[in-house]
């Protein structure tokens, strides 16, 4: 016990520290929370009201970051596979920050869920064993299951690696390894599920297709590595901690050719779509062209699509992928925010768009819908910014167990 509680205090001790520029950051990202408590209380005391969530659009910007998100999630494993099943010697000495993303990612969605629901109170529903748990009937359910399992996964791979770096001991890999390989198959069935809230509902025709699912696991592979490339180069360049080059490539070429696949799968549905022209095509053709004067959300697609094409043909060329220093971050913050437009303002609101009777009902999120937002997205950066610099500490070794502490 007395190991576990100097592993925390040395741990929180050392995050906590930091130059002007990390201390910036961290206010910065406060500050987007501070407002946060705000907004919160204003919906939590008003209720749903204070959105711009509607009968016909039910699902708004909270569940279009957690459908993305779950992605970000999942592409801890574009770190965690290479390293434990192929033996990548450069991303197993930093597979943990992985692994801390993961956690990140999953704690916001979490949060956009709990904003979605409107009456938190009514959380003890979704409980196994305590409310009314409509398992295996409800997808939802499912989901509430596959992350917060994913969440207890990842948090055990991360944090009991650190612990035993901290005392200068190795992993235990008969209770270690089994877990790592478990949490690269749940890694897929996060986001599969995901996928699976959507394309079940045979009332959308735009998300009723079984392509769904693997285009989630596309731009989740692309958009969560290209997050991860930009971390790990702020981090290698504002730590002693070394990453290989040779790690930054490997997850640069999954970025590319996992961009690629999702740019096919999105095509391959247009020609789909659009060929026959039925009715079942009044939502990508309001979300591509605008319908009845209404087109909020077109220049949001083509953005989307500009951004990913882009990103695509720049990743392609050897020699971008090769500059580190601005290329090659610029090239992965394009993908992040194209797949990101891609997966709220191109999938999850057009899918309301019409609605199963026909009519057409815009959507823009409220001011407080915004802010809760940034303030979840905050919040999740503030996690990781702690862990990662604590995580920095102990694999430096700066940060370790002493007899005398």
């Amino acid at each position: 016990m007395k190991r576990f509680t100097s592993f925390v205090v040395s741990f929180l001790c050392y995050a906590l520290r930091g130059g002007a520029k990390y201390y910036a950051w961290l206010s910065f990202l406060g500050f987007f929370i501070l407002i946060m408590l705000f907004t919160t209380y204003q919906q939590l005391t008003k209720g749903l009201i204070v959105t711009n969530l509607t009968d016909q659009v039910t699902w708004g910007v909270y569940l279009s970051n957690f459908v993305f998100l779950v992605g970000v999630a999942a592409a801890a494993v574009t770190v965690v596979f290479p390293s434990y099943v192929y033996h990548h010697k450069k991303l197993k000495e930093i597979v943990v920050l992985g692994e801390l993303l993961a956690i990140a990612a999953v704690t916001m969605c979490i949060i956009f869920v709990l904003y979605h629901m409107g009456r938190p109170d009514r959380l003890w529903h979704i409980i196994p064993g305590i409310g009314i748990f409509n398992w295996p009937n409800s997808m939802l359910t499912w989901d509430v299951l596959v992350l917060n399992g994913y969440l207890l996964l990842n948090l055990f791979c991360a944090f009991y690696y650190l612990y035993k770096k901290y005392n200068g001991q190795e992993v235990n890999k008969a209770v270690y390894m089994p877990v790592v390989y478990v949490s690269i198959v749940w890694a897929l069935s996060i986001h599969t599920v995901t996928a699976f809230l959507l394309n079940t509902m045979p009332a959308r025709p735009m998300w009723f297709h079984s392509m769904m699912p693997i285009r989630f696991i596309s731009t989740a592979f692309a958009s969560g590595p290209a997050l991860i490339i930009i971390a790990f180069l702020i981090i290698r360049n504002n730590t002693e901690l070394k990453i290989s080059d040779e790690a930054i490539d490997l997850l640069s070429q999954i970025v590319v050719w996992c961009l690629g696949i999702a740019l096919f799968l999105a095509m391959s549905e247009i020609v789909t779509e659009l060929y026959p022209s039925t009715e079942h095509s009044y939502s990508l053709k309001y979300l591509m062209f605008g319908k009845h004067g209404l087109s909020k959300l077109v220049p949001w697609f083509w953005t989307s699509i500009i951004l990913m094409i882009t990103a695509f043909v720049m990743l392609l060329v050897p020699r971008i992928r090769k500059d580190q220093r601005f290329l090659l971050p610029l090239a992965c913050a394009i993908t992040f925010i194209g797949i990101w437009i891609e997966k709220g303002m191109g999938l999850v609101l057009p899918g309301f768009i019409p609605s199963p009777i026909g009519e057409f009902t815009e959507y823009s999120p409220s001011w407080v819908e915004i802010f809760n937002s940034l303030g979840a997205w905050a919040v999740g950066l503030f996690m990781f910014t702690i862990m990662v610099k604590g995580a920095v500490g102990i694999l430096l070794g700066e940060v370790k167990y002493s007899e005398g502490a």
